[in-house]
């Protein structure tokens, strides 16, 4: 299960209402994501089937000074189906920040989830579109990029860290401090690792700090560590 960076209470319950805008090229699916949401109070602001179109709604929106909270975007989209959908998410997240973005993807793209989470850590998800399938983890992954926090689909983060050429990165860490790190990138609070790992609050918060220590990230009130620690990862 995905379990939020940033805490957005319990799950089942209606969120925070997010306005969405939701770029996907099937109308069939677009049309689902949109009933998915809005019967969860969201606000789906715009609904495009091409990455053209995604980067003009959310401009035109930002303009009238009532930009998206969050978009859910493919992967892949019109004209040539390849990286048009994550190219588009790139550049949102340069012009446009304060604007979550959350990119689905029917296999693990690793160059894709790379660059995608690459620039700033606040905001970003990438799932695969299975998640889908079970509404609440995919509405609250939707909220908590809204909110400036992460949703990693489990799947893209064993990848990411199972690169070998990005091994020795890791090699201070312990097997359990690896183990730890893993559940981090996927978004999990210290109390879910916790949960996940049978263990006590007080040990993952060791492990925590031990793995913060290895990878030279000092405390800073500026910086979201839990991230910085993938990214550190990924960018040595």
């Amino acid at each position: 299960m995905l379990v939020g960076t940033v805490d957005t209470g319990e799950l089942g319950r209606v969120e925070d209402k997010v306005r969405v805008v939701i770029a996907e090229d099937s109308v069939l699916l677009r049309e689902g994501l949109t009933r998915l949401l809005t019967d969860r109070g969201h606000d789906v602001v715009a609904g495009v089937g091409d990455a053209v179109g995604l980067i003009k709604a959310v401009d035109e929106l930002a303009s009238q000074g009532a930009a998206p909270d969050v978009v859910v975007a493919d992967v892949r989209m019109p004209p040539t189906h390849t990286d048009e959908g994550v190219r588009a998410a790139v550049q949102l997240r340069r012009d446009h920040p304060e604007v979550g973005v959350l990119v689905l993807s029917q296999y693990v793209e690793e160059q894709y989830a790379t660059e995608l989470i690459a620039g700033s850590s606040r905001g970003v998800g990438y799932l695969l579109k299975d998640r889908v399938a079970d509404v609440r983890e995919f509405v609250d992954a939707v909220v908590r990029v809204a909110e400036g926090g992460t949703a990693l689909d489990p799947e893209v983060v064993a990848q990411l860290l199972g690169r070998s050429r990005k091994q020795h990165v890791l090699a201070n860490l312990t097997p359990r401090e690896r183990e730890v790190l893993g559940l981090m990138a996927e978004g999990r609070t210290n109390s879910a690792v916790a949960k996940q790992l049978v263990v006590s609050d007080g040990a993952v918060e060791k492990h925590v700090s031990n793995i913060f220590l290895k990878l030279g990230l000092a405390p800073s009130d500026g910086d979201h560590r839990r991230v910085l620690a993938v990214l550190t990862y990924l960018n040595s």
